[in-house]
């Protein structure tokens, strides 16, 4: 099966990341020149409170604080091109069966099961004062196994993608697969939160939108499994520092993953608003 780097649509798709990256961050250079480094505080997005690059980074992710004893909001970034939220073509929030903790397959006319080592996502939304942000709805969704997206360069099909309402804790819980890394970007699963279910139809609603990046040890792990060959050749071409999402920081976005081969993974993330 060809990989997403045989596709046009992800050349396109890698500068239109790209060319939303430099406009938000030439945004937040107008802020600093225009009100300092305490306006940038304010927004969560201080280079300070953004996380090194390089090997001071850990895969323990833990809500940091902020100058005034408040969290540091986590950073916001692109959705890519391959959202499928109505901002970019197909919206899958609108269809019937959207709302699901498993996402493995797909619902509707088809009901094809991604493959690959399984995956436990489970995202706690809170407040920057740490307190969690119940009835919230997050849309979660990544590539398949072999670096594909479903409803784009896997048009058929829609597996790999659903909503969750949080619990009272904050949390969300996706079962879902290890997506591979495909070339040009480094492993990653996206997501967007909207204040209600009743919400969650439409980019235009969200509250939030950003990437969780997978640590390198078990992505090296889950690579060397058979199907993920071509993944762990590209992981050997990128790294956190020189990704184009996370090499301005990634401390508030890297997921804490223990598991194994055998039994499954378990990602974990706390998403401060």
């Amino acid at each position: 099966m060809d990989t997403l780097e045989d596709h046009d649509d992800h050349d396109r798709g890698l500068s239109f990341d790209l060319s939303t990256l430099i406009a938000r961050r030439r945004l937040l250079g107008l802020f600093a020149g225009a009100a300092g480094a305490t306006v940038l505080a304010a927004c969560g997005v201080a280079s300070a409170t953004r996380g090194g690059t390089g090997s001071g980074a850990t895969t323990t992710t833990t809500a940091s604080s902020g100058s005034s004893g408040t969290l540091t909001e986590t950073p916001e970034e692109t959705a890519g091109p391959y959202p499928a939220d109505g901002s970019n073509g197909a919206n899958v929030l609108t269809q019937s069966g959207i709302v699901r903790s498993d996402i493995r397959s797909s619902f509707g006319s088809s009901t094809t099961t991604a493959v690959g080592v399984p995956l436990t996502i489970t995202l706690k939304v809170v407040d920057s004062t740490g307190a969690a942000q119940a009835g919230k709805a997050v849309y979660l969704w990544h590539c398949d196994r072999d670096g594909l997206y479903s409803l784009y360069t896997v048009p058929n099909e829609n597996y790999l993608r659903g909503v969750q309402q949080t619990a009272s804790d904050g949390t969300v819980t996706f079962t879902s697969i290890y997506p591979a890394c495909y070339s040009g970007r480094w492993p990653h699963i996206h997501y967007e939160v909207y204040p209600s279910l009743a919400a969650a139809t439409s980019a235009s609603s969200k509250e939030a939108t950003s990437q969780i990046a997978l640590p390198e040890d078990v992505c090296k792990v889950v690579y060397a499994t058979s199907g993920y060959e071509q993944s762990s050749t590209n992981l050997s071409k990128v790294s956190l520092s020189t990704d184009m999402v996370f090499s301005d920081g990634w401390q508030n976005e890297l997921g804490t993953v223990v598991g194994s081969t055998s039994g499954g993974y378990t990602c974990t993330l706390t998403c401060v608003l």
